[in-house]
């Protein structure tokens, strides 16, 4: 049996380019799991194993690995920060137990940082915050902590001070402890001294010690009491409190450093060991039926209880499909079978492996707490539960966002159709946040996703991977469409012609639903004028035909259609006969509704250097931008706004040349809202000629 006391579940999250990855390979040298560093910018870091990553410096797909420290076995995510690849930290964070959440320390709390912070509160991830580069030109440990408090609304725990700032940073010193943490430059980060405090910062070291142990006591009132006696406290009382303070995300320990450098990383990896939770110590999962509604009962985190495990994520490589998986009660064996409760179907696990980024090591055994991959898994997606046959349970299934962008694609060879199919189908399976599905008037493959990038990576996938060249068409944006107005209405549908004839005549209300709804059907029909069983077939009708609009062929959405009275034949009306009403009533009325075109808004978070705000704030404003803040930085200024997304294609080359390539953005989804009429008529006219194409 392993003690799970001993087990840290964690990932490492933060803005793109402030330096997960690099962090991550400092923890797997210092942890012994590599012995030459592997660098980002060089394309040699051990979990960016995709040629796509290390060509683009980025991290796209998280990666897993195991490493030890101080008797405890650390599993490690390490999740991208680029905001089209956030689906991946969404997953990771829904399996961890804790994370260490890595900030620039001249970039400070960056767009993409805000989306993960708010993602690991929702899935009540506690933290520590890293400020990592604090070697770099502009870097002020002192802000970042300010702007976790202001932009973040969390409150930091300084932990330790650092050493100098920019070139002349060295090292930290320890607030618990009172000791200073010295590197050399030979770049080892083993080769440090630890020494008193400099003589010129033991005030401000007793000044941030005192705030410390404040914030830490309000976690125990028998502690708090001796403190404001006078008596002093043990570091081992204090990290007590401060472990359960971190554990209730009460506050967030804060450590600093330079990952580049080999400097502070050893005080991270202690915090990890003493004060993130362990699995037994996080609330357990909550176990639902297959409607989704929670049952009341848990999954607890014991290696005796029946298994319950989560699928978080699916990758293909050259040894077939790995199926990352967190076991949250029970024990999983090589040879066992399970039951996915997403499909109804039972597997056998044929292999277990522990992973380490893209190798791996087998093992015949894992137990609740652990995080494994399984080899071969055939009908498993991301999400699914697997289970024990004897004693089913789901776990709190994953949400995914709709994809807002579109692509066509084609083979350029006669015969790749079919390679493109099933490198198509193996990457919808890895990835939940990208659809394919094809256009059934023109037999078009369109990919759909989350952003530019998201697309575009895709394709060089296909391409590289799968050995699979495609034309790609230009990117389409996914209208929707809507209605204005309230209508009373009534269809009769009548047909007789020989045999048996079809009867039905509907009375009902179309109006505007509430944003987001979709689509929502109600009866209020009184005294059997449709009969109940015809309910149903009425809402199918209408329920099929809203997946093609009257203006463009857009999905139709936020609409609530009642039914209200009718009238049916005893002989001639059927659920068919009503839903072919259905049907016609939609095409019928909708165009007299007031129908709309709404098209996606994007939040647009923009960095530039204070020099071009001007250029930037016109050029987004020229895009139908809606400002909504400008916060002035110590290196620039960012620049929030809602702009369309049919506006934002290619900005980010427009954005380099207006700052001279120091600019950056980061784009999420944000809502729908009704076209402009001039911009509705010309994605209207163009929907009609390319049907009249087809």
């Amino acid at each position: 049996m392993k003690d799970l006391t001993r087990y840290r579940n964690i990932g490492i999250f933060a803005h793109v380019d402030a330096g997960k990855t690099t962090t991550t390979e400092r923890i797997l040298k210092l942890t012994g799991k590599i012995h030459k560093i592997g660098e980002v910018h060089e394309g040699a870091a051990t979990t960016d194993f995709m040629e796509q990553e290390q060509e683009r410096g980025i991290t796209i797909q998280s990666a897993a690995t195991s490493c030890f420290w101080k008797d405890h076995q650390l599993n490690i995510i390490d999740t991208p920060g680029h905001v089209d690849f956030t689906i991946e930290v969404y997953r990771s964070l829904k399996v961890l137990d804790g994370g260490i959440g890595v900030f620039c320390g001249s970039g400070g709390v960056e767009p993409q940082s805000e989306t993960n912070w708010r993602y690991a509160n929702e899935s009540n991830v506690s933290r520590v915050v890293y400020v990592n580069k604090l070697d770099r030109t502009g870097a002020d440990f002192f802000r970042v902590v300010k702007q976790v408090e202001t932009v973040l609304a969390a409150k930091p725990m300084v932990m330790v001070l650092p050493i100098g700032v920019e070139e002349q940073f060295k090292g930290v010193v320890d607030l618990l402890t009172r000791k200073a943490w010295i590197w050399d430059d030979s770049g080892d980060p083993m080769n440090y001294e630890i020494t008193d405090v400099p003589a010129d910062m033991v005030d401000l070291v007793e000044e941030y010690r005192e705030k410390l142990i404040e914030l830490a006591v309000e976690q125990d009132d028998e502690l708090m009491e001796k403190y404001l006696e006078g008596e002093e406290l043990t570091v081992e009382q204090i990290k007590g409190c401060i472990r359960k303070g971190t554990r209730d995300m009460s506050f967030f320990p804060t450590y600093c450093g330079s990952s580049f450098k080999n400097k502070g990383v050893q005080l991270v990896l202690d915090a990890v060991v003493d004060y993130l939770p362990n699995p037994t110590e996080v609330n357990p999962q909550p176990e639902v039926d297959l409607e989704g509604n929670e049952t009341g009962t848990f999954a607890f985190v014991d290696p005796q209880k029946p298994l319950r495990a989560l699928a978080f994520k699916i990758m293909d490589d050259r040894y077939g499909a790995l199926t990352f998986t967190r076991i949250y009660s029970g024990t999983l064996n090589k040879g066992d079978t399970v039951l996915n409760t997403a499909t109804g179907k039972s597997e056998r696990i044929s292999r277990l492996v522990e992973m380490h980024a893209n190798s791996r090591e087998e093992i015949d055994s894992a137990q609740a707490g652990d995080i494994v991959a399984i080899v071969g898994m055939k009908n498993v997606q991301t999400g699914h539960t697997l289970c024990d046959p004897k004693n089913p349970a789901t776990l709190e299934p994953m949400v995914f966002p709709d994809p807002v962008i579109s692509i066509a694609v084609k083979p350029k060879t006669k015969g790749g159709d079919e390679k493109m199919g099933l490198a198509l189908n193996k990457m919808v399976q890895e990835d939940p946040s990208f659809h394919v599905m094809t256009d059934e008037e023109s037999g078009e493959t369109i990919l759909k996703g989350m952003g530019e990038l998201h697309l575009d990576i895709k394709v060089d996938i296909l391409k590289r991977t799968y050995g699979v060249e495609v034309e790609v068409g230009k990117p389409q944006v996914a209208y929707r469409e809507s209605i204005t107005k309230r209508i009373e209405d009534t269809y009769v549908h009548k047909k007789q012609s020989g045999g048996s004839g079809q009867y039905a005549k509907i009375d009902y209300i179309l109006e505007p639903g509430e944003v987001g709804t979709g689509y929502a059907f109600e009866s209020k029909v009184v005294g059997g004028a449709v009969p109940r069983e015809y309910w149903p077939a009425v809402d199918k009708g209408f329920g099929a035909s809203v997946d093609k609009g009257v203006l463009a062929g857009y999905p139709c959405v936020d609409l609530k259609l009642t039914l209200v009275s009718g009238g049916f034949h005893p002989v001639d009306s059927s659920a068919l006969a009503f839903e072919i009403a259905a049907k016609a009533a939609y095409r019928q009325t909708v165009p007299k509704a007031g129908p709309q075109l709404l098209e996606p808004i994007m939040n647009v978070d923009v960095f530039t250097p204070d020099d071009y705000m001007g250029d930037v704030i016109g050029d987004l404003n020229r895009r139908r931008g809606m400002m909504k803040s400008q916060e002035a930085g110590a290196v620039g200024a960012r620049i929030k706004a809602d702009v369309p997304l049919s506006e934002m294609f290619g900005y980010i080359g427009d954005l380099r040349t207006m700052t001279s390539g120091r600019g950056q953005f980061s784009m999420s989804f944000s809502h729908y809202a009704p076209c402009p009429t001039n911009v509705a008529e010309a994605v209207i006219k163009e929907a009609k000629e390319r049907q009249a194409a087809k």
